[in-house]
Order: structure tokens, then C-alpha cells, then sequence
């Protein structure tokens, strides 16, 4: 029951900035401004909600250490989709034109905010972690991977390969990310820095989605496997790989600090690391 009433408000609130966002469309400052209300009453609404089903302190989402793990998450998402595109436009896949949009820059400030906050609360907030405390950390990260890779056949311009890919990079690497630390604001900044520079930044193609025009004016053009194709980036065999090496640092520093949930015993292992973390 948790789980659908958990569920439920995140996709409410969701839906909701969706629309606001919409009715703002074309206004830069409208648009960041609505993005960003829309992720700060999506974290209110969320940890209202899990305080009020599971009768606990809501530490994943307080305050506690929120400004530097979305710091750090900011740089690692933009160094690791800026060393994406590096090795595209070393091979000359990626081109830059000019100077594109600064207005379309804060626009997407805006949206990708609401877009980091609200689906790292829906899939690593509570689908992960409550799956998790029944099946272990492992099984629940396959599970929200392949649920989070699938999610992304709705957009357009989807393929079945940029949803594996989606399914690998961030449904393990934003996974990886909350393990390591216990808390939702090295994940939400991860995968707000990465979606800002992918559209805000390099103005490329987010997850086949197409977004206003960015900070640079570029080209993108070659073989699917190196840039992604209609797909985006994202798509890219550079993607994947630099996204799987910087899971697996996540993943040992999780181990190192006792982490990872075992299958074997884990309600007594989850209790134990939310305790510990």
C-alpha cells in the first residue's frame, strides 16, 4: 500500500509540473521558474508522504548534506556527458557551429530540475528502496533499471538499444549513486548536471526527446554506435562504458562503507545500513 500511495503523489505532482511547464512554454523564465517549484514541492510532497506510511525520519531526503552531494552530482553528470561528447568530437562526429540559445539555457535549467527531482523520487526513492528491503540491492537494481530503461520507449525518437542504454548507464549508475551515500541528492544531481549538459550545454537530443535550442550550436552526425543517432548521446557505446566505470566507483565505495544489501538476510541488512548510513 505504501508503495502505490508513495507512487501516486509523485506522479501527481509530476503530472502537475508537466503542465505548468507546458502553460509556460516559450517563456524562459516562466519555465524555470515552474521546473523549479515543481522539484522543491516534489520533495516536500515526498517527504511528507513517506513520513506519514513509513512513521520515520525521512533521511534520504534531509537536509543534511543536500547542498554538497547535489554539488558533487552536478560535476560528475556534466564531466561525465562533457567526456562523452569529447570523444565523439575527437572523432569529428560532433561539430560546433557557434553560440546557440542563453535564453533556452535557463529555460532548461528549469525543466531539468523538475525532470532530475521528480524521476530520482519516483524510481530510486521509492521503487528501489522499497524494493530492495524484500529483494536485496542487486535484484531491486535490476528490476528499476530495466523499469526506468523501459519508461523510455514513450519518448519520441525511441529505439530499443537507447532504452538498453538508459537501462545500463542510468539505471545503474543513478542506483549506484544512492547506494553510496544513503540519500537522494548525489543521484538527483547527477542526473540533473548530465541532462543540462546534454541540452542546456551541448544542445543534443535528451533520451530521443527534442528540447529548445541550448548554450552552443552544433552538429551531430556519424555512425549510431558512436553518437547515439535519433536517439541522442545516450545512445553512444561512449556513454554506456564511461557510465558503467563510473558505477562501478560508486558501487566499491558502497561496498567499502557497508552498503549493499544482501539477498540472503534482508530486512535485518536493510535495517542495518539505513542505520548506519
Amino acid at each position: 500500500m505504501r508503495l502505490i500511495l508513495q507512487l501516486a503523489a509523485i506522479v501527481a505532482i509530476s503530472f502537475l509540473g508537466g503542465v505548468a511547464t507546458q502553460a509556460v512554454q516559450g517563456n524562459p523564465i516562466l519555465t524555470f521558474l515552474a521546473g523549479i517549484v515543481s522539484a522543491a514541492l516534489a520533495l516536500l510532497v515526498y517527504r511528507w508522504v513517506v513520513r506519514r506510511t513509513e512513521r520515520r525520519i525521512v533521511t534520504e531526503a534531509g537536509a543534511k548534506g543536500a547542498f554538497s552531494g547535489l554539488g558533487i552530482g552536478v560535476v560528475i553528470g556534466i564531466a561525465l556527458f562533457g567526456a562523452v561528447i569529447g570523444n565523439i568530437a575527437l572523432l569529428g562526429a560532433y561539430r560546433l557551429e557557434g553560440m546557440g540559445s542563453g535564453s533556452g539555457l535557463i529555460g532548461l535549467l528549469g525543466f531539468m530540475a523538475a525532470a532530475a527531482v521528480t524521476e530520482e523520487l519516483l524510481y530510486r526513492g521509492v521503487l528501489f528502496r522499497i524494493i530492495e528491503e524484500r529483494t536485496g540491492t542487486w535484484i531491486a537494481m535490476t528490476i528499476t533499471a530495466i523499469v526506468f530503461g523501459g519508461s523510455h520507449l514513450l519518448n519520441p525518437h525511441a529505439t530499443l538499444w537507447g532504452a538498453i542504454a538508459i537501462a545500463i548507464e542510468a539505471g545503474v549508475l543513478l542506483v549506484a549513486a544512492y547506494v553510496a551515500t544513503r540519500k537522494l541528492w548525489l543521484p538527483i544531481g547527477i542526473h540533473f548536471g548530465w541532462n543540462i549538459a546534454a541540452s542546456g550545454v551541448f544542445s543534443t537530443t535528451v533520451s530521443g526527446a527534442d528540447t529548445p535550442q541550448g548554450l552552443l550550436e552544433a552538429t551531430l552526425s556519424g555512425p549510431e554506435l558512436i553518437t547515439g543517432g535519433a536517439f541522442g548521446p545516450e545512445g553512444s557505446i561512449y556513454s554506456v562504458g564511461l557510465c558503467l566505470i563510473a558505477s562501478v566507483v560508486l558501487f566499491w565505495v558502497a561496498k567499502r562503507r557497508g552498503h549493499i544489501v544482501p539477498l540472503r538476510r534482508r530486512a535485518r541488512a536493510t535495517t542495518e545500513v539505513l542505520a548506519s548510513a
